[in-house]
């Protein structure tokens, strides 16, 4: 390794895209080393965690290529050189395969990368390869992290907990320094839950800031691609990276491109980021975990009014809240159902070439292989469920009407009534009220239970505000320094 330009003590654990950058331009460190050293803890790490379904046999030509554009003087941007692990519902057009964790769409192939991928790709990034996930983004629903193509993913930190879902993978690799950085994807809580439970960063941004085109989908309405990553800054410039409109994804991206700042979101790194800002805490939320959880984030709302934030505690979203969520719950199946049937079969359509062709295949191919899609164990009731839909019709038009008013009369009510820069809550508790009204969520690090296990803040605000959303969960990482590696606890 120390050919390649790393025999300088570059600390490899732990690096951001910041200190790799500082490698680069020092000459302490080469894309090609830095490639080479999360192929080594992928080789080390995976036959415990499971959280890499493939790695990219192209990576090292790609981090060779990298480094022989900066040696010529044409490198740019935060994330040229840097390896980057791709959740593997994210289609990339190269010698990997992109199947949503399933055996069916194994030798599926893509006529184009994902809107985010070709983003990465112009911005220099190393593709390293595709991280596993719960199958179908969870809409099988599955066990957290499992997929008959990657196993069962494990939690770094207590082996035996829950890595969360659907970005398994995603999060472990990042927690365990599998990657450099990772992408993820959220429906309700995919990128939110197993950021907290990995004790990672995770971005799940305002609908359509980032492309969805060439990402397996489940609807439309709540589908988002995000990073997670091992600190603010790290996320933050991968956010820049994968922004912006894109023709395969016109009506979101369009939408969405007036909330994108001129000068990028790094910006918003700012370490007085919560001075000023007025939080809410809504209720219902907090109570639901266990005491010393409880301690640490009444420690936590404390640090944010040292640091100059104004919290309002005690906020009603809903008279009663459960009632609320199980509304939102009941409304997003009708809805998701007969939005995934469209979408994936239009996502099969567009494929050069697929050993399946609809939603029917699918559920006809587990069938046809109830070992390895462990059938008896999980079934197909969402898939099935989905199957049977005919398109958007009055039910679905009532459901998606519903949850709009849900939202509007819900969080964006609260939010507007109190002034508020952003609510907070535990881990993903707060994902359906930002998923129904396409609103964005930073989660950051929060401790550790009893047994090591860690937890999460979520910062939720509404469409377009993750300048503030950043400036406030940056200052809060910088003031509290959670984050520490996973100790692989049996």
């Amino acid at each position: 390794m120390a050919d390649d330009g790393a025999a300088h003590g570059f600390e490899f654990h732990e690096a951001t895209v910041d200190t790799i950058q500082l490698g680069f331009s020092n000459g302490t460190l080469t894309s090609t080393a830095l490639v080479q050293f999360y192929l080594d803890q992928i080789d080390r790490l995976n036959p415990l965690l499971h959280a890499v379904i493939e790695v990219n046999p192209d990576a090292l030509p790609q981090a060779k290529h990298a480094d022989a554009e900066r040696h010529g003087g044409t490198a740019t941007g935060a994330l040229h050189g840097v390896p980057i692990l791709l959740k593997d519902n994210i289609a990339t057009r190269d010698a990997l395969s992109t199947t949503a964790g399933s055996l069916a769409l194994l030798g599926s192939m893509v006529k184009r990368d994902a809107g985010v991928v070709a983003r990465l790709r112009r911005a220099g990034a190393v593709v390293l390869g595709k991280a596993s996930l719960s199958e179908w983004a969870n809409f099988r629903p599955v066990d957290n992290g499992w997929s008959a193509r990657g196993g069962q993913a494990r939690n770094p930190y207590v082996l035996s907990s829950t890595p969360c879902g659907s970005s398994a993978g995603s999060g472990v690799a990042a927690a365990a320094n599998m990657a450099a950085v990772t992408l993820g994807t959220e429906t309700d809580g995919s990128i939110l839950c197993p950021s907290s439970f990995n004790s990672v960063v995770g971005i799940k941004p305002t609908l359509g800031l980032t492309s969805r085109a060439g990402v397996v989908p489940i609807t439309p309405l709540q589908d988002t691609v995000g990073p997670m990553c091992r600190t603010v800054s790290d996320a933050v410039h991968v956010l820049d990276t994968i922004v912006g409109y894109d023709e395969h994804d016109a009506a979101a991206t369009g939408a969405a491109s007036k909330y994108i700042p001129q000068g990028g979101y790094a910006e918003f790194l700012k370490k007085d980021g919560l001075r000023g800002k007025r939080i809410g805490v809504p209720n219902g939320f907090v109570q639901r975990y266990g005491q010393k959880q409880l301690n640490v984030y009444k420690q936590h709302l404390a640090t944010m009014r040292e640091l100059g934030a104004v919290v309002i505690e005690k906020l009603d979203v809903a008279a009663n809240l459960s009632a609320l969520l199980g509304e939102i719950g009941s409304n997003e199946a009708i809805a998701m159902q007969a939005e995934f049937k469209l979408s994936i079969n239009a996502y099969l359509a567009d494929l050069v070439h697929s050993p399946v062709h609809s939603l029917a295949d699918i559920i006809a191919f587990n069938k046809a292989h109830p070992v390895e899609e462990r059938l008896k164990d999980f079934g197909q009731p969402d898939l099935i469920a989905a199957e049977s839909t005919n398109g958007i019709g009055p039910a679905e038009r009532a459901a998606i009407r519903r949850l709009k008013e849900l939202n509007a009369n819900g969080l964006e009510k609260m939010m507007k009534e109190h002034q508020l820069d952003a609510i907070v809550a535990p881990n993903n508790a707060i994902s359906s009220l930002l998923a129904i009204g396409g609103h964005p969520g930073i989660v950051v690090p929060a401790g550790y239970d009893e047994k090591g296990v860690p937890f999460g803040i979520c910062f939720g605000g509404l469409q377009g505000y993750e300048p503030r959303l950043i400036e406030m969960a940056y200052a809060f990482e910088q003031a509290t320094k959670v984050r520490r590696q996973p100790m692989f606890k049996t």
